[in-house]
Order: structure tokens, then sequence, then C-alpha cells
């Protein structure tokens, strides 16, 4: 997670040719009909297009396409800070079945098609030049029902605080990363971080913390019981090892559904040298390990995977005093073979006291803009990989206005007061993995730093934090923390062309009130008679020619036979089931079944017009009984306000 911000106080309250001996593992009805009486219940099976094709994806500057030309968007969650604790030995979970129930839980409640997935050094390369292959298998046996239900993985290789081996056992904070041999062989300075309020403040107010970092990325050649070994050159073979053992003991399919590899969770210097500046360092230390690591990855057979690669952590930080210059600005185009990955978290909020209130409409637009314009000026991807908020403490009141405001970010860049005037300028729709998903929430049984009378068991049992969305119910139930609409989102999975717009009025609740941030305008009012008091989404899309179908998430609260879509592509209220072999015009709004989910739906339109056509669909719960004539009427005014809008032409 994210630490601490320019070591002042660490506003988030969560955060933030080896020398490697190793033997290396081998490897919808008619245009304006009903849907005729469609039931609720979720069709079964998968259709022609659920396959390797649209499951194989690649990095565009416009965003991740699949082998449709389909444009696709990642969302779900970190799995998951319980990774970062000894007590089930550096592992997400317990158990494959655990792991089973989680992803199972997290397809069905959320429609989430991509997570996080933390591996650790300590337990990769727990002495030096020994790979821990019972780990590395433990770690595919539990990534494994995450790909089978059809998520995405992205392998992290996890740190805080470099490494948990830091902190004496009497310790107030903890970290996790590098092993015990290495620590021990760095003869570092008791740990102290003074005067701190949050554990993130240790990134640069801790000695052992700086120094062990700064020896990181300066390679530093330490004697240990294998002899002499460079730190940087034995991570980069670890983590080669562990590329390589998952490469060969994943199916084909499997592999096929995992994104790429995060070479190291938020970067920092620890300390600078003379005369160095962030982006400096970052050009001259962060950027050639990343190339190190790329080299790795193909190494182990990752050659066609994206390295995610992270910018200097305090890059993005929305408090000027943490702020730092940097995003990889100086390092030139990184083009395809990497994404610009990056996290974003409120530390005004997360303070309690820069931001003495809640979040509102827009609060985050501009910063995640900027990550969008960052990966467009490196000619790449961008994926935010986390951001979140705590579910419990003195700041988690301004959870569900943060939580919501920050969702909508990812969707536009462009408030919702000025939405609907200024939807041209809305930008893609950015990828995301929340932090976090931990089904052990509130009732860990951590040893804090190995110390017996210092038994975690609350909220993530990690520095005071509570930021997973869920946790289990006296029947081992998984279930949500936070409100199901904010979490269980409308978004677009994979659109059959450009993305030029998409909003989603979700209506989540600050406590008993109901936030809308959207209203639909006054111009529009036979769309607003439509949308009512529900929920609603819009997509505004130019075809590309593909095949497949533009697919939606359709929350739960979006029952087929309550959903009503208006679209230039037809009007429908009562989704039909999708029941086709190829691309139909027969009819063109249906619903299928979400694959690798119990009762998870999602919106499949069929685009039959040419390439460079203008698309727009309106989604909404709002009316169950709304006329053909109602759908026709607001079918004209959207029509109208998407051809006035603006958007470019082209394809």
């Amino acid at each position: 997670m994210a630490a601490g911000r320019g070591g002042r106080l660490r506003l988030r309250g969560r955060t933030t040719a080896t020398a490697l001996a190793i033997g290396l593992a081998a490897a919808a009805g008619a245009a304006t009909g009903a849907g005729g009486g469609a039931a609720d219940a979720a069709t079964t099976g998968t259709q022609w297009f659920d396959n390797t094709t649209s499951a194989t994806l690649t990095v565009t500057p416009s965003g991740f396409v699949d082998g449709y030309g389909r444009q696709v968007v990642l969302r779900g969650f970190n799995i998951s800070g319980e990774a970062k604790l000894a007590e089930n030995s550096g592992l997400p979970f317990a158990s494959v079945a655990d792991a089973r129930t989680s992803a199972a839980a997290m397809r069905q409640q959320t429609g989430a098609n991509a997570i996080r997935f933390l591996l650790t050094w300590a337990y990769i390369e727990p002495q030096p030049n020994q790979i821990n292959y019972t780990y590395l298998a433990n770690v595919t046996a539990q990534m494994q029902p995450f790909l089978d239900d059809g998520i995405n993985v992205l392998v992290d290789f996890h740190q805080d605080l470099f490494s948990r081996y830091l902190f004496n056992s009497g310790s107030w904070y903890t970290g996790d990363g590098a092993p015990q041999w290495l620590i021990n062989a760095g003869s570092y300075p008791q740990e102290s971080c003074g005067i701190c309020f949050n554990w993130g403040q240790n990134i640069t107010q801790n000695a052992a913390v700086q120094d062990a970092t700064y020896d990181f990325w300066h390679n530093r050649v330490l004697t240990t019981s294998a002899g002499q070994i460079a730190e940087q050159d034995a991570y980069l073979g670890q983590a080669q090892a562990a590329l390589t053992y998952l490469r060969g003991h994943l199916s084909s399919d499997e592999f096929t559904r995992v994104l790429g590899a995060d070479p190291y969770n938020e970067p920092f210097a620890g300390k600078y040298d003379s005369g160095q500046t962030s982006q400096t360092w970052e050009r001259d230390q962060l950027w050639p390990f990343f190339q190190k690591f790329r080299t790795a990855m193909d190494g182990a057979g990752w050659s066609g995977k994206p390295a995610f690669v992270e910018p200097n952590l305090f890059w993005n930080a929305n408090l000027s005093f943490e702020q730092q210059p940097g995003g990889l600005a100086n390092v030139g185009a990184i083009g395809t073979r990497y994404v610009f990955n990056t996290h974003f978290y409120d530390e005004a909020a997360l303070s309690g006291v820069f931001m003495p209130g809640k979040a509102g409409d827009g609060q985050y637009t501009s910063n995640f803009d900027t990550i969008r314009q960052r990966g467009s000026s490196l000619g790449t991807s961008a994926l935010v990989s986390e951001f979140g908020s705590p579910e419990s403490g003195y700041t988690s009141d301004k959870t569900p206005t943060v939580l919501k405001a920050m969702y909508q970010g990812l969707d536009s860049g462009v408030s919702g007061a000025n939405w609907w005037t200024q939807a041209a300028q809305s930008g893609g729709v950015l990828s995301s993995t929340e932090w976090q998903w931990d089904i052990y929430s509130g009732r860990h049984n951590e040893l804090m730093n190995g110390n017996s009378s210092k038994v975690e068991t609350s909220g993530d049992a990690w520095n005071g934090e509570d930021f997973s969305v869920v946790d289990t119910d006296s029947t081992g139930a998984v279930q949500l923390r936070q409100d199901v609409r904010v979490l269980d989102r409308l978004y677009p999975l994979a659109v059959a062309g450009h993305t030029l717009a998409f909003t989603y009025e979700d209506r989540a609740r600050d406590g008993s009130t109901t936030l809308t941030w959207n209203p639909v305008p006054s111009s529009l009012p036979n769309t607003t008679a439509l949308v009512g008091s529900g929920q609603y989404g819009v997509l505004v899309w130019r075809s590309t020619g593909s095949a497949a179908p533009t697919e939606l998430h359709l929350p739960a609260a979006f029952t087929p036979a309550g959903t009503t879509v208006v679209s230039d592509l037809g009007a429908v209220t009562g989704l039909p089931a999708y029941a086709a072999n190829g691309q139909t015009t027969s009819t063109p709004i249906a619903y299928a079944a979400l694959p690798g989910a119990t009762g998870a739906n999602r919106l499949l339109l069929s685009d039959s017009s040419a390439a460079g056509t203008l698309h727009f669909a309106l989604i909404t719960n709002g009316s169950s009984s709304a006329t053909a004539a109602q759908r026709a009427a607001a079918q004209s005014e959207l029509a109208a306000w998407a051809a006035a809008a603006g958007f470019p032409s082209g394809s």
C-alpha cells in the first residue's frame, strides 16, 4: 500500500546477470419492443466470444484491447493484505478452498474481472540462493481459482517499509518485503521512527528503512552465508524464478489471463544522493531497474506480458508538501511493453486535518486525469492498482463519499455536474484494483514482528489499518462491508470500438443519505422521467467493426426484467436473453450470464454498423414499466444530445 508522503505525516491511514545461483523451475427485442418476459435468472454456459481470443489482452496507448479489438476495462481488488502477514506464511489465503470461495464471491458480488495478487521476496527466497518452491506451488494453487473464474491476475512483488525484519519485536510498526538473511547481512541501525503518527512516516523518518531502501537501489554487495550477493541482482533472480515457476505450472488458458507483473510496490529512493532529485532518481535508478526486470520477465517466458511499472510513490500526492515531481516524466516514451501503474489515496481526507468534511462531486477528476495523461504521454496504458479508504477509525466517516468520488474519477475526467455538457472531454475509463479484499478482516491472529504478546486481530492486522471491503459472517460467507451500490458497479467490460465517454450514477449512500452527483439535466425531460430515482449509466463509443459485442457488467440491482436500455441500437425494457452464435441484428440488446459467477449478468450490445459509427446507450433500473412511447421519446432526446456533444470523428 502507499507509504507516507514526504516523511511528515503518513497521511494515508493505509498506504503505502544475477549473482543468484539457483536452479530455475522448469519450467434486445425489436428496436422499440419489450423484452418479452425475460427471466431474472442468468442463462447458463458461456457465449461464442468467451474464449482465449477475448482473454488475450494487448496494451495500446488508448487502453487494453482484447483479441476481438475491443477496449477492455479492468476492475477489481488487491488480493490481499493478508499476504503481508506471517500467520499464513505470506499467502493471501489459509487454503485453496478459501481462495475459491473468495473468487466466487468477488465475481458474483462485484462483477470484478481483475485482481492484483501479492507475492513477497522473503517467502520466495528465505535463504540466500534458495528458492522456496513450496511457497510458489501454494501461490499458484491460490491464484488458479481466480483465473478459472475468468478473473485476470496481475502478479505484484510487494514491499512496504522494505522488510518486517528491520523492526524489533516491541516496535509499534512492521513491514514486509526483503528476507531476514539480507537484513542480517546489512547490519542496519536500530529502527526508530521518532514522533510518528502513522506507519508511512517510517519511509522518510526511520534510518533503518531509509538505509536499507537506499542500499537496494545502489545494488549493495552483501556478505552472506552463500558468499557475496548483490541485493538488486538477488531480487531480480528470485523474481525470475517465481515468474518461471508460474509460467510452467499454470495451464495455457490460465496463463492467458495473467496480465503481467508489478516489479516493485511503491518505489522510493530511501534517501537521495547529493544533488539528486526525485526525477533524476527515477531516470537514473528506478527506470534502469525496470528495464532489468523486463529482461528477467523475458527470460522467464513472459515476453508477451507487460511490466506494470510504478513511479516514485510521492508523485501523485494530493498535498503539496508531500508531492514530488516524477511520474517517469524524464525517461522518454516507455511503450507498450510497460504499463504506467500508480496508486492514489486522498491524504487530505485520511489526515483528518486537511479535509475536515466529506468528498464531493468531481473531487478527484483532476487527479485521475493526470494519470490518464501521464500514461498517454508515455505511449502506453495506465492503471490505478491501489486506491481506497478506511472502513473504521476516525476518518472512516468520509469513506462512502471518498469511494464514490474515486470511482467517479476513474469512470470519467468530468464531474457529474458538468458531464452532460462536457461529455466529449470525459476521456477513457481507467482500469483499477481497489485496496483491498481480505476475507479474514477483523479475525486475524498475527504475532506482530513475531511477538506473542502483541497478537493483532482487528482490521487488517497491519499497522492499525482497516481497508478491506469484505469480511465473513458467522457462517463463513463473504459479505461486503461497504455500500453495495459503490462496489457492485455498472462498467464497460469490453467495448467494441473506441470509448468516448462513460458515466455511472450509482446513487451510493452516505449513511441514510442517497448521493446523486450526476442528475439527468432538465433539458432531457423524457430521459429524466425514464431514469427517475433509479441508477443509470451512459456509454458513448465509436465502433471499429468488431464482431464481438460490447459488454457491460450489470450490478445485481439491474435485473434483466427491470432494466431499460435506450440506445441508437434499439430501446427495450426487460432484457431478452442473448442466444446468438455470432453478430446479430435481431436482438442487438440482450443479456447473458457473467462467466464464473452465479446469478451475475452482463449487458450485450451487438453492433452491425460500419466502423466509425457513433453509438450511445443509456442503461437504467429506474422503471420496469416504461412504455414504447416513453423509450422512443428518450431515444430521440439522447440521439440529438450525442450528435451535438462534440465527440471526435473517426474510428
